[in-house]
């Protein structure tokens, strides 16, 4: 039995388990449970070690420290793996009451499977820290947080309990290279529970969430399990912290926003891309103290080639993944060609269009429709791309429209037959140099943001100075509101008055000669001046 202890203990675990459950002549306990939990969690005095069985395979320590973190202080665990079971050992005793109190009435739930928790006959847990660093190195970070860096911990109080935190979340999405959508988030967060309410929309150029829990222990699981993952390869990053708001007042059951609660609410206009906007407003600016959980963790949601990454949650997305692509949850089979409609037809060219949608892809093929000029077709790389680029381009002004992007029904963009002049309407970029994304690992990949009325310069000559950039950019059409040069000058910040002049200068001069061999490099950034 001591090779299913998946961290050592000084006693052997058949001495753990000896004045248990398992072996009082009072119980009926067998090795893989039966359905009379209610009755068990009873036969044993209380004590701080709770003992939880039925786990899932594979189940971390820091999913286990999960379930208790919300009651108190946890200051001790041991993993039984082989046997699926753990012991969690409370800072106090009236912790472990509210603990096995509160899991009688609510089924505890480890990656949507319910969980048995009941007293241990053991009053503390001796385990061999030296044989038990995982473990005790996920402790040291959960004590951490608790004894320091909570808003809601009393101050180096090791007997303190932890009063259970806001069920309203606010998840940030840094480096969001692939589209996050509300229902890529309710598929991740709801493994932690139910979730009934989610408001998406962009604040400071970053794609943001409200999600609000039926228990306020969901979000703290959730908080503690999904803080600073990836939900695709290295990008799109979490950044979670508790919501000061208690409850979200959802209007619309649409893209932006949803009410699980309510599925009779109107769609309303929230397709608009001002619903963002409008979210913000609805909402004032909840901000919340940092609390950031300490150490990763080896969870089923994590993709097998890409530590910290969470799983694009379906057999064809897991199966592209592990391919070596990157796969969208929900639109791995996904065309990468965008229709592209509502242009302005006097302006736009296939190169134009190339420049900014190169932005969140590389940009393979571009066809303007010869009937209806005001229309285009832009192929990128793959799927994932196009919904990249759509999510980000779709009700933006460019060149003075707003323009609609959606997802095409064509799989690639046909170039003209040998011979056949289209006016130049078709263009094919397959060998471009100015592809943003070819180079696998990127810095590209960790700077794609919204548009914004604010941009980053970059390679830019020694001997340029601010007032040349200010003009250069000036003469693109538009104001220069500010500008901020990098310490090694070689790159800039730059905003402009609003964020359609800013598209207009990325157009007009992403790529452009500033001589000695530099090419400027344009894009959107997150930051302000």
């Amino acid at each position: 039995m001591d090779g299913d202890v998946a961290v050592g203990v000084k006693r052997g675990s058949d001495e753990l388990l000896s004045g248990s459950h398992y072996n009082s002549p009072n119980s009926s306990v067998t090795s893989n449970g039966s359905d009379s939990k209610k009755l068990r969690v009873e036969e044993n005095p209380p004590s701080r070690v709770i003992h939880i069985r039925k786990l899932p395979n594979e189940v971390s320590e820091t999913e286990v420290i999960a379930l208790g973190l919300p009651f108190g202080k946890v200051t001790n665990i041991l993993m039984l793996k082989g046997k699926n079971q753990a012991f969690l050992e409370m800072g106090t005793e009236e912790a472990a009451i509210t603990m096995v109190n509160y899991y009688t009435t609510v089924t505890p739930q480890v990656r949507n499977v319910p969980v048995f928790i009941q007293y241990s006959n053991h009053k503390e847990l001796k385990t061999d820290s030296a044989l038990n660093q995982r473990a005790q190195a996920v402790l040291q970070a959960v004590s951490a947080v608790q004894d320091g860096s909570s808003p809601n911990s009393e101050s180096g109080g090791s007997e303190s309990v932890l009063p259970a935190p806001s069920p309203v979340l606010r998840i940030i999405i840094d480096n969001m290279f692939y589209p996050v959508t509300l229902d890529v988030l309710q598929q991740i967060f709801s493994k932690f529970g139910t979730v009934m309410k989610i408001i998406t929309f962009t604040k400071n150029n970053q794609f943001q969430a409200l999600l609000q829990y039926s228990e306020p222990v969901n979000a703290q699981q959730a908080k503690l399990s999904l803080d600073g993952q990836n939900i695709y390869n290295s990008c799109c990053t979490l950044r979670i912290d508790y919501s000061k708001l208690v409850n979200l007042n959802v209007k619309y059951n649409n893209d932006k926003s949803r009410d699980y609660t309510r599925p009779e609410l109107p769609a309303g206009d929230g397709q608009d891309s001002s619903m963002n906007k409008d979210s913000t407003s609805l909402l004032g600016s909840p901000t919340a103290a940092p609390f950031s959980s300490g150490g990763g963790f080896s969870s089923s949601l994590c993709l097998a080639q890409g530590r910290g990454a969470i799983s694009p949650l379906s057999a064809a997305a897991a199966a592209a993944a592990a391919a070596g692509r990157v796969a969208l949850a929900g639109h791995s089979g996904s065309s990468g060609v965008l229709l592209v409609s509502n242009l302005n037809e006097e302006m736009v060219t296939p190169q134009s269009l190339f420049t900014l949608f190169g932005v969140y892809g590389d940009v393979q093929r571009v066809k303007i429709l010869f009937n209806k000029k005001d229309s285009a077709l832009i192929q990128l790389s793959d799927g994932n791309q196009a919904q990249l680029a759509m999510s980000h381009l779709n009700g933006q002004k460019m060149y003075g429209k707003i323009i609609r992007v959606t997802l095409s029904k064509h799989q690639t963009v046909q170039l003209p037959r040998d011979g056949l002049d289209d006016q130049g309407l078709t263009k094919d970029f397959a060998n471009s140099p100015l592809h943003r994304f070819k180079k696998p690992g990127s810095k590209n990949f960790q700077n794609i943001f919204p548009p914004s009325a604010t941009m980053h310069l970059s390679n830019i000559p020694e001997d340029v100075t601010e007032e040349d950039l200010r003009l250069l950019f000036s003469n693109a059409g538009g104001t220069v509101k500010a500008f901020k040069f990098f310490q090694d000058r070689k790159m800039a910040l730059l905003q402009m008055a609003t964020v359609e002049e800013a598209i207009q200068a990325l157009i007009d001069l992403h790529n452009y000669d500033m001589g000695g061999g530099h090419r400027l490099r344009v894009s959107f950034s997150k930051s302000t001046i």
